[in-house]
């Protein structure tokens, strides 16, 4: 009787229904050894990660660095401007008095009109292509030398600065031309500064640049009241404002510097005649041998662009030749590069 009822209840069904029982064991038992297995292969991931023990950090590390860096950046330049501002001005006040609602830039305004009369003006650009162009016209010697901190560091030498700490401050002066201690080349400068026609002065009230300019001019007895001043980058002054390609155009031009192929083959694409370009400049040193060369050239302006040795060879071509010279500073690598087009 039960092997019967059995039977009887495989056939209405019960077997099936059993069989839907064991398939769904069977669906279990699969999802299960899957998921054990997705399980396995996320274990596997931190496995291979713990090898190394840096992974993750390097990414932390940089934006901790760079967020220390910026925190820092900002917390030194608000003291910065508070030492060179404010913090003057509350040494200044009288101990029981303040100046609120009073900005530091107000103050320095304040009093900066009360020494107008103390201020010293400097030739602009428009006077500077006036006397450029006169000296053309008439034949007549002009040279335009610049000073930036190349030049007054190497100005300093032994009579402001001390050697070493112009070679810490000048560590790029060998590249400039100019190797410390050369006080050969500092008295050079300071002669070159003292027969120019126009000096081109920092505007830059920076620790090595105006500040030391002037220094040093006292340092070699140079009363800069006696020196028709202009500013350092009048280089770039003039051709940004349209005057360089009017100055050249129609004249005969000699180049001298390091860039000077690729400046002539500029300036000659641009409709200005080259009579000759001499390159390289080996530094100050090498000032009477460039010198020799220049001699063999005729032409009406020579653009000299060769770090500190410029100052000295654009001053000795108006002097001894009689010429036109201008000190053209890096503004011939940028003219060189083709990153403005020449006007």
């Amino acid at each position: 009787m039960k092997r019967v009822a059995k039977r009887k209840l495989k056939r209405v069904g019960k077997k099936g229904a059993l069989r839907k029982r064991k398939g769904k064991k069977t669906v279990v038992r699969k999802l299960k050894g899957r998921r054990k297995k997705k399980k396995l292969v996320k274990q596997e991931v931190p496995e291979q990660a713990s090898q190394d023990p840096l992974a993750g950090h390097e990414e932390q590390f940089k934006k901790g660095y760079q967020e220390g860096f910026h925190a820092g950046h900002e917390e030194g330049h608000k003291k910065g401007v508070y030492d060179g501002g404010d913090a003057i001005v509350d040494t200044l006040l009288p101990f029981d008095a303040i100046l609120p609602e009073i900005s530091v830039h107000q103050i320095i305004e304040a009093g900066l009109n009360q020494l107008k009369d103390h201020y010293f003006m400097l030739q602009s650009t428009g006077q500077i292509a006036a006397r450029i162009q006169d000296a053309l016209d008439h034949k007549t010697p002009f040279s335009l030398i610049r000073l930036g901190d190349g030049e007054v560091l190497t100005l300093a030498q032994g009579v402001v600065l001390g050697v070493e700490q112009v070679r810490r401050e000048g560590h790029f002066l060998e590249y400039a031309g100019v190797h410390v201690p050369d006080f050969t080349a500092r008295d050079q400068v300071a002669e070159a500064v003292r027969q120019a026609h126009v000096v081109g002065i920092p505007k830059l009230r920076s620790a090595n640049y105006q500040p030391l300019a002037f220094q040093s001019f006292r340092a070699h007895g140079i009363d800069y009241r006696g020196l028709s001043l202009t500013h350092s980058l009048i280089n770039y002054y003039l051709f940004k404002d349209g005057h360089l390609g009017k100055l050249l155009r129609g004249r005969s031009v000699l180049v001298v510097g390091n860039v000077g192929p690729a400046l002539a083959a500029v300036l000659s694409e641009n409709g200005i005649r080259i009579s000759g370009v001499i390159s390289p400049v080996h530094g100050v040193g090498d000032v009477q041998r460039v010198m020799g060369e220049v001699r063999q050239h005729q032409f009406d302006i020579a653009l000299v662009a060769c770090g500190i040795a410029a100052v000295l060879i654009s001053q000795k071509i108006a002097a001894e030749m009689g010429k036109v010279a201008i000190d053209f500073g890096h503004l011939a690598d940028e003219i060189a590069s083709r990153r403005e087009p020449f006007r």
